[in-house]
């Protein structure tokens, strides 16, 4: 009887060691993080590939003849065919994007068929106006909706709760280009303290450029700011009610102490989740932003290539969009491996 008892204890001790995952070697992990990396980038690599090829199709589909659209209507027959000949329209459809991906492969994505400049240089010219509206845009969200999210789930059916999430419903059913209008009248036109219009590049002083940037991230990162504000707080309210959380509250921890050690990096997840959706996003907002403060952005380059049918400078456009999403992604999964160790370890 002692042996079986012996034998059961000893089945009882060894089972735990028995379930244990096995640490992997450092050479090991070393492998598997390049191998991740690389499957990220195989990925990416795909996705620009496939952007770019339906982009493309998609233009050859819906821009008619655009020999005809650049010449002019008064242009006779063969004026549109020298046009055609000139922006290499008589090729086929297959000859045209192998030598436009050839180009993007070595960063020429083409000459615009409207200013005769290159792409690149036309979206290097504008992306400082976009990314400036959209990276201040992006710290304005992530400060303020962290802030206020962690704040309303800390006083979870308070008062202060319940007005913070009222506002961040109200935040994300009104559009950014109406709040960019409002901005505009009263802080521009009436108080006269902001500039209705227009961006001032960094070198012209920072004062300067945060002048022109204010109003735009605040109409383009209210809604982000609202939605980070909302996500924070359900990712406080969960971890709240997570069982070490209540004991680590019954040993005494309370306020700042508590929500540093036991609460924020458990309720980041989610939030990182949404701010990089916000993230990409604001790249599709930012055109209605710069169209309304006159903003000569990539969104007002893109906009004037769509009504001239300048397809290159589309084409650049999208791809260079896409190129930004696949980054974003990226990050996303790198803060997700650095968080949650268990991502790591999957």
């Amino acid at each position: 009887m002692s042996k079986v008892l012996g034998e059961e204890r000893g089945a009882q001790t060894d089972a735990p060691d028995a379930v244990k995952p096995a640490t992997a070697k450092p050479g090991l992990r070393t492998v598997r993080h390049a191998a991740h990396i690389g499957r990220g980038v195989v990925g990416a690599a795909g996705t620009v590939l496939a952007v770019s090829v339906v982009t493309f199709g998609l233009m050859q589909l819906a821009s008619g003849d655009a020999a005809d659209a650049i010449a002019g209507e008064s242009a006779s027959a063969a004026d549109v065919e020298r046009v055609r000949d000139q922006l290499g329209l008589d090729r086929s459809v297959f000859v045209q994007f192998g030598d436009w991906a050839a180009g993007a492969l070595q960063g020429d994505l083409g000459t615009s068929w409207t200013t005769g400049r290159p792409v690149t240089a036309l979206l290097l010219e504008a992306a400082p106006a976009t990314f400036s509206i959209t990276a201040l845009a992006l710290i304005l969200a992530g400060v303020v909706g962290v802030a206020l999210g962690s704040l309303a789930g800390m006083r979870r059916d308070t008062l202060t709760d319940r007005a913070i999430s009222v506002v961040s419903s109200l935040s994300i059913a009104t559009p950014n280009y109406w709040v960019g209008l409002v901005l505009v009248s009263v802080f521009a036109l009436s108080w006269s303290i902001f500039p209705a219009t227009g961006y001032a590049p960094l070198s012209s002083g920072l004062g300067t450029w945060l002048s022109f940037l204010a109003l735009p991230a605040i109409a383009l990162g209210l809604d982000t700011m609202a939605e980070t504000t909302r996500q924070t707080r359900g990712g406080v309210v969960d971890v709240m009610r997570q069982p070490y959380v209540v004991a680590a509250r019954a040993r005494g921890a309370s306020g700042g102490n508590l929500f540093r050690r036991h609460v924020a990096r458990n309720a980041a997840i989610p939030v990182v989740t949404v701010f990089g959706l916000q993230a990409a996003r604001l790249l599709g907002g930012v055109v209605v932003i710069e169209t309304v403060f006159a903003i000569p952005g990539l969104g007002m380059l893109a906009v004037e290539a769509v009504l001239r049918r300048d397809l290159p400078v589309i084409q650049g456009y999208v791809v260079l969009c896409a190129v930004l999403i696949v980054l974003i992604n990226l990050c996303v999964d790198a803060c997700y491996r650095w968080i949650d160790p268990k991502t790591r370890a999957s």
